[in-house]
């Protein structure tokens, strides 16, 4: 559905549910800055185009030649978007031939719009593959993403469009039963990961989380870091995210002298916040400064390319040593398997203090 979003949208539903104020938080800043699109999300964009023409081709909706002309509109198709969409396709086909052993007159509905607004403010998404039957209502969901593996278990996107499904279709078929499925078929383990549960278990889950919609709707609410921040909008300069990096730098203030062995772990504790929120800060400044942002005391400059890398060291030696090259480790550059410095230069453009 392009250009149509949900404030409290299901693939953003683990930040709010954590984090109720930030759907709105996130609102308004995307209308002051706009909603950039990640080269990520645009490979997952034409991922889920290439599997919907597969599928209606698949379910005899489109023929082969509309099938090969729709294509052409979608641009270069890289091979591994290819072959990871066909085993989309093929788990999809699996389960509606499965269904329809039992129940006939199984359907699949693809890109089925999916309104969930009795359990959340305005909520609807899309299901990229929903199959109805008398035996189990099967909500299909596509993850091209490798970098970050996502299970069905316990995941409230998937339970979202499991309750739009339900509000659809559950009055049409007797299904006992709804199974959220989520394949991502670049992940090596377990790329096919399902929850099975009873009607009355999906709607009491949906019933538990309404409080929490009503308040992440009117924008109320506390705020709370977590790993659920990395996707969110205000992540850079999100107060409570800073306050909760900044915990780090009250070990040894009190007594400047060296950091004791109890102190470790409250450090170690918020670490992983701390180096993120630093990273964060520096990119979105960055980024303002693109955008014509002048910050006190600080200009762009034009950096150097950082030293080049192997990103396969394995291959580069077997193709140094085809070549006739001997190598030996160097022990003042532990990092490297050929001796070679790694660097994190910085890129073009890059910032830093006024001279």
């Amino acid at each position: 559905m392009p250009g149509l979003h949900a404030i409290l949208s299901a693939s953003s539903a683990k930040r709010w549910l954590a984090c109720p104020p930030s759907a709105r938080l996130e609102e308004k800043l995307k209308g002051i800055f706009g909603d950039a699109s990640s080269p990520y999300a645009r490979e997952g964009t034409q991922a889920h185009a290439v599997s919907e023409l597969k599928l209606r081709r698949e379910i005899g909706e489109i023929n082969d030649f509309s099938y090969q002309e729709q294509r052409k509109l979608l641009g270069d198709i890289p091979r591994e978007m290819d072959i990871a969409t066909d085993d989309y396709v093929d788990v999809v086909i699996s389960k509606l031939y499965e269904a329809r052993r039992s129940c006939p007159d199984a359907r699949l509905f693809i890109e089925q719009r999916l309104d969930f607004s009795d359990w959340v403010p305005k909520g609807f998404g899309t299901g990229d593959a929903v199959i109805v039957s008398d035996t189990v209502l099967d909500v299909n969901d596509l993850k091209y993403g490798k970098g970050v593996r996502v299970t069905a278990v316990e995941n409230p996107q998937a339970r979202l469009y499991g309750l739009g499904a339900l509000a659809e279709f559950g009055s049409l078929y007797d299904f006992p039963v709804v199974r959220n499925t989520i394949i991502q078929p670049r992940v090596n383990e377990d790329p096919v990961t399902s929850e099975v549960l009873t009607r009355e278990e999906l709607l009491a889950w949906g019933e538990s989380i309404k409080p929490t919609a009503q308040i992440a709707w009117r924008g109320d609410g506390e705020f709370k870091p977590g790993d659920h921040c990395k996707f969110c909008a205000a992540k850079a300069i999100c107060a409570a995210r800073a306050a909760e990096a900044m915990r780090i730098f009250t070990h040894g203030f009190e007594t400047p002298a060296l950091i004791s062995d109890d102190e470790i772990p409250g450090i170690l504790a918020v670490a992983d916040t701390a180096e993120a929120w630093i990273k964060d800060i520096r990119a979105y400044a960055k980024n303002q400064a693109l955008r014509g942002y002048q910050w006190p005391g600080y200009k762009l400059v034009r950096g150097r390319k950082g030293n080049r890398a192997w990103s396969d060291e394995d291959q580069a030696i077997d193709q140094l040593s085809r070549a006739g090259m001997r190598m030996r480790p160097l022990t003042t550059a532990p990092y490297s398997r050929l001796g070679l410095a790694r660097s994190a230069r910085n890129v073009l453009p890059s910032w830093s203090p006024r001279a």
